[in-house]
């Protein structure tokens, strides 16, 4: 005897928020400016080859520790700073496709104006304390004329990593804000509040 079943319910609608759709870089579709597009893709390739170089890093050391009984400390001065650029360029490819973590529960309830109002908000907020990274970064690169204690790479060379995130961060950030004062004027006539759980 066979049972009706009907198909499971659409995840996205309870968790995708309809007003975000317009602030989101669209890579399949190609919204969006496209130099934000070719900058995530090309972080994406390099965050593949950081963490391949990371694992290979980290797994020489072991090696040698267990088999040859002799560390390798380059190993682990390779493995710090390649975490340094994994985590930044993580955090800034994360923010191009608007997947970072967020409670975003009250935004979706709201109605589009609203909405993007308090994008808005969070884009400017975001823009500042980037403001404040990139000349925190830079303060620290004038700063900073030493190198590694073993491999000799210049500490600057570490440090930019901060800098040029935040960058993109920033300008990222500023386009989204820009969005979110157009759609404040002309919200989107398709653009509804999530109604909850039907």
């Amino acid at each position: 005897m066979s049972e009706s079943t009907s198909p499971p319910p659409d995840i996205d609608a309870y968790l995708a928020d309809p007003n975000r759709r317009a602030l989101e870089l669209d890579f399949e579709a190609r919204k969006g400016p496209v130099v934000f597009r070719w900058l995530t893709g090309i972080m994406e390739h390099l965050i593949a080859a950081i963490l391949v170089a990371l694992i290979i890093s980290v797994s020489a050391n072991v090696i040698g520790r267990s088999l040859l009984n002799n560390s390798l400390p380059w190993a682990d001065e390779l493995a710090r700073m390649l975490f340094v650029w994994l985590v930044f360029i993580g955090a800034a490819a994360v923010f191009a496709h608007f997947e970072h973590i967020a409670v975003d529960f009250v935004v979706r309830k709201l109605k589009p104006r609203a909405a993007y109002t308090l994008y808005l908000v969070q884009h400017l907020i975001i823009s500042g304390l980037m403001g404040i990274m990139i000349w925190g970064g830079y303060v620290v690169m004038s700063r900073s004329t030493g190198r590694t204690a073993i491999l000799g790479v210049p500490w600057n060379l570490i440090n930019v990593s901060l800098v040029l995130c935040s960058i993109f961060i920033l300008s990222v950030a500023l386009w989204r804000a820009w969005q979110c004062v157009r759609l404040i004027r002309m919200p989107p006539s398709s653009s509804r509040p999530h109604s909850g759980v039907r």
